[in-house]
């Protein structure tokens, strides 16, 4: 049946389409209506919407208002009868058996609300319609609650939801408790136990209450590399304003799980301290740690459930000896990794494709693997390793195939640079978006290259090292803002290597070993600072290797694997190595690691 035009009293049909459902217009076969079917009800689907807009016109026209809001100087003239329908703090305000003298009053005055909010808000009761911005949702919400309507209460709370960041999270979580918005709460938190390395460096950890921050650092969801990073977080409060903070010291800190901080930190902290009384106070508790008695902070503590505590090592090849110096080449499926806590190796899900110099980047809590070469075939295709689940699943290929690229995670996408493509060496810069499973093309390196490293840092991409056309061994270090596009060269190493590991820790940028331009493979370490452009050798590892998998987890440097030349009758090849070492960078020393299970290089790196 077609829709049926409705007539006003005048017998004119109106601009409101209305409609008659199938189920309600349900006749039987015998041209009756059925004794169980629906009686036909006559619905307008925008008769609401009209009713709406025709009282908001009389409210601006003044017509039939009867009621007055006054904020400061403002007037606002409205119908009792709506704000009660809309609001219930309105609808109490006015029932008459209550018997408050705003349900007589002609003019009700109204505190503690600004008056383009509360306009804004009538705005909405009269419209449905009200504009969330950053200069008013805070407010905007806090009136919304007030005068209870949820509605806005839940427009700002997704507004907020969608503008967390580092630098305002912790506010926002302090708005939504106070406001009693336990979704909005959830949301913060898990931010802020997400990103608490980031949340920690801004200006609104030093202002939140003892009480706040005390829940922060005690939650067993902070995701963090190290409990150093909580240890600092928890001092730079109590510095702030020291005289009032320092009595909460021991309290503070009996959360902060410092047995598994390094007593050359703590160590370091103390020497650092300007307040005598804190410098006391830290003493007490390093004593306290040193002596196992525990009176002052727990000493039988584990791990925070969502710390990064495990180094997974993906992909890589095998090329070890037989008896008569026969290489035995193996390209690996097989995931391994390492609890830096355990100080033990654990088999993981295998990965669908075994890979050799893959791009590996973890974003969202998610291993990509991305790319790689297996057999002569250089890769386009990906895969993604859920941590929770133990399992891999399918992503989309890249635009182009490649190997000995660049991968690395920056704001939500991951970037693939350069590489191997066939038998030319690439250039191009492609982006991923996990949300839309795909792969678009952003821009170019200034000059192809392969076989370098690849970080993000702050907002920006750093590439050093590798090989191109006109160079097989770079000393370059430039950055990237993929933002603006533009390039910047900044300090040189000073060996010029490739096919060396990389890892950022502690606001340095870590180049491990690698080939140099005599074809000798490394045994050393530099360290770039990002705060100072400058370049430091740091203490070498105990053995040479190239293409080893390099890994930062709580507060110290691991290298994994590599290879080795390897020399026996005349016979010279690249074999494959275990060893397994930590680097310490407080006492610039290196120390051996249980070994892996199984030789391997070319593999990558990354830490959950």
């Amino acid at each position: 049946m077609p829709p049926l035009n409705s007539y006003n009293e005048n017998g004119n049909a109106s601009d409101i389409i209305c409609s008659l459902t199938q189920s309600q217009m349900a006749i039987n076969h015998t041209g009756t209506d059925s004794a169980t079917s629906a009686r036909p009800i006559f619905n307008c689907t925008q008769y609401s919407q009209k009713v709406l807009l025709n009282l908001n016109a009389l409210r601006q026209n003044t017509r039939f208002c009867d009621v007055e809001i006054v904020v400061g100087s403002t007037t606002i003239q409205a119908h009792r009868a709506v704000l009660s329908a809309a609001s219930a703090y309105f609808e109490a305000m006015f029932r008459p058996e209550l018997g408050l003298s705003e349900g007589k009053q002609k003019s009700v005055t109204l505190h503690s609300i600004r008056a383009d909010i509360l306009k804004l808000l009538i705005d909405f009761i009269y419209t449905g319609q009200v504009e969330i911005k950053q200069s008013n949702v805070q407010e905007l919400l806090a009136a919304a609650d007030m005068i209870q309507l949820p509605e806005v209460v839940d427009g700002c709370c997704e507004y907020l939801c969608r503008e967390l960041h580092s630098s305002n999270a912790l506010g926002i979580l302090r708005f939504a408790e106070a406001h009693n918005c336990r979704q909005l709460a959830d949301a913060a938190a898990t931010y802020v136990y997400t990103n608490f390395p980031k949340v920690a460096l801004e200006d609104e950890l030093l202002d939140i209450p003892h009480l706040m921050l005390m829940k922060v650092i005690s939650s067993e969801s902070l995701r963090v590399d190290s409990e150093f990073q909580v240890f600092k977080a928890a001092l730079r409060w109590i510095k702030h304003d020291v005289v009032p903070r320092r009595r909460y010291v021991f309290e503070i800190l009996s959360h902060v799980r410092l047995a598994l901080v390094p007593v050359g930190l703590i160590d370091q902290a103390i020497a650092e301290c300007r307040d005598v009384s804190l410098k006391i106070a830290l003493r007490s508790v390093r004593k306290d740690l040193t002596s196992k008695r525990g009176q002052l902070v727990p000493l039988r503590v584990c791990p925070r459930v969502c710390a990064k505590k495990s180094i997974y090592i993906i992909g890589g090849s095998r090329r070890e000896q037989s008896a008569g110096w026969t290489p035995a080449d193996c390209i690996f499926e097989s995931v391994i990794k390492y609890d830096i806590f355990r100080r033990e190796w654990i088999e993981s899900a295998p990965m669908q494709i075994g890979r050799i110099l893959p791009g590996v980047a973890t974003l969202g809590g998610k291993i990509f693997v991305i790319g790689g070469e297996r057999g002569s075939q250089i890769l386009a295709n990906g895969e993604v390793y859920d941590t929770q689940n133990n399992n891999w699943e399918s992503m989309a290929p890249m635009i182009v195939p490649r190997c000995e690229f660049g991968l690395c995670a920056l704001g939500g996408t991951l970037y693939a640079m350069g590489g191997w493509i066939g038998e030319d060496i690439g250039g191009s810069i492609e982006c991923y978006d996990p949300m839309k499973n795909s792969w678009r093309m952003v821009g170019d390196l200034p000059e192809p290259r392969f076989s370098m490293g690849v970080v993000s840092f702050e907002g920006l991409i750093y590439i050093v090292g590798g090989c191109t056309t006109s160079s097989r061994h770079l000393p370059d270090l430039v950055s990237y803002n993929p933002v603006t596009h533009e390039w910047n060269s900044l300090a040189r190493m000073h060996t010029a290597r490739c096919q060396m590991g990389v890892a950022i820790l502690d606001r340095y940028l870590y180049v491990v070993g690698g080939n140099s331009s005599q074809q000798e493979v490394l045994y050393s370490v530099e360290r770039y600072s990002f705060d100072d452009n400058k370049w430091t050798m740091v203490a070498p590892m105990s053995v040479s290797r190239a293409s080893p998998a390099v890994a930062a987890a709580d507060g110290l440097l691991y290298v994994a694997g590599g290879d080795q030349p390897c020399e026996i009758n005349f016979y010279r090849a690249q074999v494959t190595i275990s060893s397994f070492e930590c680097y310490d960078p407080m006492n610039d020393q290196w120390k051996e690691c249980p070994d892996l299970p199984t030789s391997r290089s070319e593999a990558g790196a990354v830490v959950v």
